[in-house]
């Protein structure tokens, strides 16, 4: 039978979310039924509910998160019932030209549950295809990572998104390595997690950039060698000062504006590697010299999702999260309920929070 339950909906742009009572469906054939534990409060949702990913309203938000898988549907092998899981959005086909070419965290045809959750009968659509600020969600069971049940929900959900985007920005698509050095843009929690994932890698120097003198501060708990406080004094030089005139070998733009890839671009090093893992709107543009471009070689890169396989990422994070390795804790600024949403988002835009965490 259907389930109903309470959800985080966005009915039109740029309203206020609210609490609704939604019907999930039982998991039909590769579905999995997830009892949400906790869910992250990501930016994404915020610009779901502002329209400016999909006009697709209304949204059911949420989808950095963990759970307990409750029900699978036919032909699910890879989690049961009872096993502790971390959702993502990326599950790959194992089909296509990047998946055929050993490159599936590429993949071009990641998959969603097949069914609806609904409101009031009306189709929802699932943020990011998971839908998790909900009691109970419906995913493709490609979304449903098993990972140790030892971890904490509130700490493990974050690596459903913004914490697995920022390391793998840094690890595997900015591929640091011990002695480099790296300058992250952006100190919220993609920037932290690429200062982390940086720290993890072994880079000698790394330096925080950011506008925000508290955010400069925690930044150091991750790993930030140097900090940059970018409203007082120009960061492409103050990062040239700290690497011998030389530049950053890599740096990670995490905020995703025209005027700071800019700045990350002239910040790197000759034949250095510029990441952008921060979001752009479609209306943006970027204009840099073509002989720069050429002139300074290296590469410049984007990373989806931190470049990650979530069956090879996720359950490694949590181990080096047991392990005392990654401080996850440090993410998660407060812990709210459903009825919060809303003013989490506002937290977040004021710049207070690195992660509010919904409890279930």
């Amino acid at each position: 039978m259907p389930h109903l339950v309470k959800g985080v909906v966005a009915r039109s742009k740029g309203e206020p979310v609210s609490v609704e009572t939604i019907e999930v469906p039982d998991p039909g054939p590769g579905e999995v039924l997830v009892d949400v534990k906790a869910c992250g409060v990501c930016h994404t949702d915020l610009h779901f509910r502002e329209g400016a990913i999909s006009d697709e309203f209304p949204f059911l938000l949420g989808h950095e998160a963990a759970g307990i898988v409750e029900e699978v549907g036919e032909g699910v092998d890879n989690v049961s019932p009872g096993d502790f899981v971390i959702l993502n959005w990326r599950a790959v086909c194992g089909e296509c030209r990047s998946c055929k070419r050993g490159r599936p965290w590429y993949c071009f045809d990641t998959h969603n549950a097949t069914q609806k959750m609904t409101l009031e009968g009306a189709p929802l659509t699932a943020a990011l295809g998971i839908g998790a600020f909900a009691e109970k969600t419906l995913v493709a069971a490609g979304q449903a990572t098993k990972v140790d049940s030892r971890a904490k929900p509130e700490v493990a959900g974050l690596i459903g998104c913004g914490v697995m985007a920022g390391l793998g920005a840094a690890i595997n698509t900015g591929e640091v390595t011990r002695g480099d050095s790296v300058a992250v843009f952006g100190c919220g929690g993609v920037g932290d997690a690429a200062i982390a994932g940086s720290n993890l890698a072994g880079a000698h120097t790394i330096i925080a950039v950011d506008i925000d003198e508290r955010k400069l501060e925690m930044a150091k708990e991750f790993g930030a060698t140097h900090t940059v406080d970018s409203s007082k004094e120009d960061p492409i030089e103050a990062i040239r000062q700290i690497t011998d005139g030389n530049g950053a070998d890599v740096v990670i733009d995490a905020v995703g504006i025209p005027s700071t890839y800019e700045q990350s671009f002239f910040a790197r090093d000759l034949a250095g590697t510029v990441v952008l893992v921060g979001v752009p709107n479609p209306e943006m543009k970027i204009e840099l010299p073509l002989q720069e471009v050429f002139g300074r070689g290296g590469s410049l890169k984007s990373s989806w999702y931190g470049d990650c396989l979530p069956s090879r990422d996720f359950p490694m994070l949590i181990d080096l999260y047991l392990q005392g390795r990654l401080n996850l804790e440090k993410f998660v600024s407060e812990t709210i309920s459903l009825e919060d949403v809303e003013e989490a988002f506002h937290a977040m835009e004021r710049g207070e929070v690195l992660r509010s965490v919904v409890i279930l």
